[in-house]
């Protein structure tokens, strides 16, 4: 399994009145890692996009533990998940500059055409991504 980690240093305009991030940047932390992830595995998600394939998140699950603040350093850690050559969940954890967990979670997401988002195999279509996914997912214990 192959980890990507992002360095975030929390600016202050991505906290709320509280003084703690907004709940939505979270998950503009999770496409960056996200990007990162499939950066670090040797691709570029434009190469996808211009072939007119996009892979929209049709679920996510985020878990707050611990907030982040104004000045705060975030080291968000992304893996894939899960993968079966249609679907692909990406795994996330968000960690404080002390290693504490605050943040955990998970997007899952389906490839389709842009044209009609009728989904499409990467197995098929993009034989590259597929053998590589299939090497860096999360290995299940049996």
């Amino acid at each position: 399994m192959h980890i990507s980690e992002t360095t975030i240093k929390v600016r202050y305009a991505e906290t709320d009145q509280m003084g703690v991030v907004y709940h939505a940047n979270y998950l503009v932390w999770m496409e960056l890692g996200r990007t990162k992830h499939i950066e670090d595995i040797g691709f570029q998600y434009a190469e996808m996009e211009n072939e007119g394939i996009l892979c929209p998140v049709v679920d996510l699950q985020i878990s707050y533990k611990k907030p982040f603040r104004y000045g705060d350093t975030a080291t968000v850690k992304t893996w894939i998940e899960e993968y079966n050559g249609v679907r692909l969940t990406y795994g996330y954890e968000m960690y404080s500059e002390d290693g504490e967990l605050a943040v955990s979670g998970s997007s899952e997401h389906i490839c389709v055409k842009k044209d009609s988002f009728r989904p499409i195999s990467l197995k098929k279509r993009f034989a590259n991504w597929h053998e590589v996914y299939e090497k860096v997912k999360k290995q299940t214990q049996s």
